[in-house]
């Protein structure tokens, strides 16, 4: 009898690994096809592509949108302008998020409460775009590489995610520290930051992310097209690059469709090419990201 018991027991757990894995791959199916999608759609058939009759695989095979990219002057400096954004953005909002975070340890720190609450409270309550504006053409950084960096320097939500985090971290470890000498510099270089490397990766990826995608910016503070991130040059692709067939002439709306179809095609290929940097930065932080997501909010 036992062993009947046993045995259903086993195969009710068979079944729900079964169902569980199954749901998984539906899931991961529905996900990853409109990337396929899309990607196969940039490498078909112009003509196929134009007329949507690509589903499941590739109908005849062409690179032509891809050529135009990497042979687009235009591409490759939005290109390098937004690596340039991405880590210099990256890097002070580490630094704002490491220097916000230790100070808001000390439980004796002088006006903790009310520095506690001027960076809550922002984050509730923002000026709105108008005095953003302002302020950003009150300092000169207007239509400049700055405007795309100074304004998102500073993240409160990563600062109290990075605060967290270091209240995980024995206090022992701090106090060992100070009976041998080390004074706040050396115990945050030298104790804390080597121990917050999944916050970081979190904070990191975040940040990544956010400015790699973020094109609003990009069209409120940086009218000059040349210093514009690729994001915007996708924009331009996505949006200003159609055409109306309906108001051209009749011998012109042939050559208007090929173009269109070449345009078409052309912003599946600018879709593939700006979407996989993000992609493959994900599996080298996937095991600190993990971990630091969870600790990080955790609560005293």
């Amino acid at each position: 009898m036992a062993a009947k018991v046993l045995k259903r027991t086993n195969g009710e757990s068979v079944a729900f690994d079964i169902a569980l894995n199954l749901i998984i791959w539906i899931l991961m199916l529905f996900t990853l096809y409109p990337m396929f999608y899309v990607f196969i759609l940039s490498i078909s058939d112009p003509v196929e592509a134009a007329a949507m009759n690509v589903y499941l695989w590739p109908k005849g095979f062409s690179i032509t949108s891809y050529r135009i990219l990497f042979n687009n002057p235009i591409m490759w400096r939005s290109y390098g302008y937004t690596i340039l954004y991405v880590l210099s953005g990256t890097v002070l909002m580490l630094i704002t998020s490491v220097m916000g975070a230790y100070p808001l340890l000390e439980k004796n720190l002088f006006g903790r409460k009310i520095l506690v609450y001027y960076l809550i409270i922002p984050m509730y309550f923002s000026g709105g775009m108008i005095p953003s504006f302002l302020l950003i053409s009150k300092l000169g950084i207007y239509n400049t590489v700055w405007a795309m960096v100074l304004p998102g320097a500073v993240g409160i939500w990563n600062i109290i995610l990075t605060r967290t985090f270091f209240t995980s971290i024995p206090i022992t470890l701090k106090e060992s520290a100070f009976i041998d000498g080390a004074n706040h510099f050396t115990i945050l270089f030298k104790i804390y930051l080597p121990l917050s490397k999944p916050i970081l990766a979190v904070i990191s990826i975040y940040t990544v992310v956010g400015i790699w995608n973020s094109w609003f910016n990009a069209m409120i503070y940086l009218p000059n097209v040349e210093l514009q991130p690729l994001q915007m040059y996708l924009r331009r692709v996505l949006i200003e690059q159609s055409v109306d067939l309906t108001k051209l002439p009749a011998s012109a709306q042939e050559e208007a469709f090929l173009k269109k179809m070449s345009s078409l095609q052309l912003r599946y290929s600018m879709i593939i090419f700006t979407t996989l940097p993000v992609l493959f930065v994900y599996p080298f932080f996937q095991k600190y990201f993990i971990k630091g997501a969870m600790i990080g909010s955790l609560k005293e």
